[in-house]
């Protein structure tokens, strides 16, 4: 193609404007333009329609331009018009350019006179322009007319920013010379964003309306507030010329004439007016193209990268085509099956960093979440003494037992163990919820096609639900198991006649001998006591140790400096409502016998940061024989049925039972934490796997036809195409650069100038 030379700049930019704007503008690329800034009723108008010699923009009182519009000016032998939202449609009466302006305008911001960013594009071909590409943007406004937002003043401004601070925009302020230069609202604006003035070209307008004996030669000259790219000045029609339809050529020799004939304007009247401002601009835009053209081409470059990889799969893209849409099916359930498998294992690809999901939520059910239910269900202490003494009395029945029956050991201990379903099966519960959430999660990947997501989600939660049935089955057939025979010769188990010496005073360990009770460290952690006040230091966090007798806080973990030890004797928990401000949980420490706790503290509040660690906290207060505050009318109860005496006989096999029962539900406890993950795993997700794997397919097959489950979304198909379309607009745009020489000699930019009233106050942005 040779070398196309400059004259093509402005012709390619365009170009690249109507790709970018056809497809929504998703590049995000700042391509090469002029952004036209000015107050209302500045000329603006006037000044854009004296380059095209046509009127043909909306005027009227208030805010007549509120929507960007995008000037595309090309030098063309015939004269006419094209909007991009009606490229077929040819305008050549100008009269209906304005009406499709306002009716395109009204169609995106409504007939309330608000605004909107979306440009409108315009093209205009004519023998009388030069090439350019200009954005029209809104006057700067001040106060809101009928039923604008109040805040107009402030969405203008917004708008027009986001224009003029891209590096590539030039900026074209234009103030009418009846104002003072220095309240112009768009010398103010482009001040802000171009501090050196590097990318501002002034305009002067109504120089014909000055009061008589004032002029702006010195503004002209750029000798009162200059700029780097200097001032023009035009002379623009009256409204009553526009109103008489005054021609716009005849407008142009009438400008032509006051700048020869004005003793203050015409040794520069080569230097002003429409045509010269034109010409200026063109080279300008020129020249500024040119310097971008190696920021724009690795801008372009690093999108087309970006793009590759998604549009690979759409080149050879036939939607209808029933091999594609079998290879596609297939590559689907296999993906479905893998995302599925890595999620559950764990996988070093793809790992979520935010939360935890699948197998890692799965695993916090089996190894947390489930023993701490089962910690729950620790039973009361003295409702568990109370059945093993009715036990045992009603054992012994009108005799006096002289020894510890068995059979109220096992009544008890088989009553323990009844309580075990439940937790059981709610640990089914919520591993199916975590299956299902992990199936949804990994069908996200189908949603190009609906039909087969739903499908894909509905068989295999389906599946799940029918495992649920055998999983549960098999679980409450272990607990039945257990159930079946009390194995009293379990290795673990204790030995009343070799184990306790004296009841619940002193223990045998085989490692370290005898062990009091009270060493047992039952948990250690960090909390905060939440209740201290601020004249006393305030609420502070310690280290905490609970064993089977006392709460100790230290300093520090390493457990030197103690704080206080308190008895557990008479203590009970009740629940503390969170604070408003407060992110932590909190639960508290008192005393039944209306004893001060800590101090001169009624109750010790102590805070988590979550409640999963109070419920946990509180786990562990149980097993300690610390338990939750019950209302009045059950304590009362409580007390009446608790009322009758016991021999020290009778005593000393309550606590017999009660140790022997604690050791053999631990015991079956252990059993059970080891044996549901292993049944879940082995009856539903290792299933699960499996029959996505080797039957999902099939099941798919026989739901439905190959070509409703591959019929694509609306969404995906115009995803598609935008993306193919951005993908051949970037490669033209591309290629189009790449065949221009850039080593064309230029006009450079002017030299500096006193610019020092621009850079003071640019930072006030």
């Amino acid at each position: 193609m040779g070398n196309r030379g400059m004259e093509e700049l402005i012709p390619l930019v365009n170009k690249l404007q109507d790709a970018f704007s056809s497809i929504g503008q998703s590049c995000h690329l700042d391509l090469p333009q002029i952004a036209v800034v000015g107050g209302q009723s500045a000329g603006k108008s006037s000044v854009l329609e004296n380059f095209v010699g046509r009127d043909f923009l909306p005027r009227g009182s208030g805010i007549v331009t509120r929507r960007p519009l995008i000037l595309q000016l090309i030098f063309s032998k015939t004269e006419y018009a094209e909007f991009l939202h009606c490229k077929s449609k040819k305008f050549t009466d100008f009269d209906e350019v304005r009406q499709e302006i306002e009716a395109e305008t009204d169609r995106v911001t409504g007939t309330n006179k608000g605004i909107s960013p979306i440009p409108i594009n315009l093209r205009v071909y004519s023998p009388h322009v030069l090439n350019l590409t200009l954005i029209d943007l809104p006057g700067i406004t001040k106060v809101p007319v009928g039923d604008q937002p109040q805040d107009i003043e402030y969405q203008i401004k917004d708008m027009i920013l986001q224009f003029i601070s891209r590096e590539s925009s030039l900026i074209l302020a234009v103030t009418p010379a009846n104002m003072d230069l220095a309240n112009s609202d768009a010398l103010k604006m482009a001040k802000e964003v171009d501090p050196q003035g590097l990318r501002t070209i002034g305009v002067i307008t109504k120089l014909d309306l000055m009061d008589e004996g004032t002029d702006a030669r010195d503004v002209l000259e750029n000798k009162l507030l200059p700029l780097r790219r200097g001032y023009i000045g035009v002379v623009n029609r009256s409204q009553k010329d526009i109103d008489g339809k005054k021609d716009i050529r005849a407008a142009l020799a009438a400008e032509r004439k006051f700048f020869l004939s004005h003793p203050a304007y015409r040794h520069m009247a080569d230097r002003m007016g429409t045509p010269h401002l034109q010409k200026v601009l063109n080279q300008q835009l020129t020249n500024h193209i040119r310097e971008t053209l190696p920021s724009l081409r690795s801008k372009l470059q690093s999108q087309l990268l970006s793009l590759e990889k998604e549009v690979e799969e759409y080149k050879n893209f036939r939607p209808d085509d029933p091999t594609r849409k079998t290879k596609a099916l297939l590559q689907m359930v296999q993906q479905f099956g893998v995302d599925f498998e890595k999620r559950i294992e764990g996988s070093g690809d793809q790992v979520d960093t935010l939360e935890l999901s699948g197998g890692a939520r799965i695993n916090r059910i089996f190894h947390e979440r489930f023993p701490f239910e089962l910690v729950k269900m620790e039973f009361d202490e003295k409702d568990l003494r109370r059945e093993i003494s009715y036990a045992i009395k009603n054992i012994h029945g009108v005799r006096t037992g002289l020894f510890t029956p068995d059979l109220a050991f096992e009544a008890i201990v088989k009553k323990q163990v009844v309580k075990l379903k439940e937790p059981c099966l709610k640990c089914v519960d919520l591993v199916i919820q975590e299956l299902i959430n992990t199936v949804r999660q990994c069908t996200s990947k189908l949603g190009s096609y609906p039909r087969l997501r739903e499908e894909t989600e509905r068989i295999v939660t389906t599946h799940i639900r029918e495992r649920e049935g055998k999983t549960k089955d098999q679980i409450l057939l272990l607990i039945d198991i257990e159930l079946s025979y009390i194995n009293t010769n379990h290795e673990d188990f204790i030995e009343p006649n070799r184990w306790f010496l004296k009841p619940n005073q002193w223990f045998l360990d085989p490692n370290q001998g005898f062990l009091k009770p009270s060493r047992w460290v039952i948990r250690r952690g960090w909390l905060t006591i939440n209740n201290i006040s601020i004249m006393k230091g305030g609420s502070k966090e310690y280290w905490f140790v609970l064993t089977a007798e006392s709460l100790s806080w230290y300093k520090d973990e390493e457990e030197k400096e103690k704080k206080y030890m308190l008895p557990l004797d008479n203590l009970k928990i009740r629940d503390v409502e969170k604070g408003f401000m407060s992110t932590k949980h909190v639960f508290a420490i008192f005393n039944t016998e209306q004893r001060n706790v800590y101090k001169d503290l009624r109750q010790i509040e102590l805070a988590c940061d979550s409640q999963e660690d109070v419920d946990s906290w509180k786990a562990s207060f149980l097993r300690a024989g610390v338990y939750p505050e019950k209302d009045q009318t059950e304590s009362e109860e409580g007390a009446q049925e608790n009322t009758f005496s016991m021999d020290p006989q009778l005593e000393r096999q309550v606590e017999t039972i009660r140790n022997l029962v604690d050791s053999y539900v631990g015991i079956i406890n252990k059993s059970i934490r080891d044996l549901m993950p292993k049944t879940i795993m082995h009856l539903m997700i290792n299933n699960t796997k499996d029959f996505i794997h080797s039957e999902l397919l099939a099941y798919l097959y026989s739901s439905a036809d190959q070509g409703s489950l591959m019929e694509e979304s609306a969404e995906q198909a115009q995803r598609r195409d935008e993306m193919l379309r951005m993908y051949h607009a970037l490669r033209e745009a591309l290629g189009i650069i790449g065949d221009i020489s850039t080593s064309t000699v230029s006009t450079p930019v002017p030299p500096p100038v006193d610019d020092t009233w621009l850079q003071t106050g640019s930072g006030h942005r």
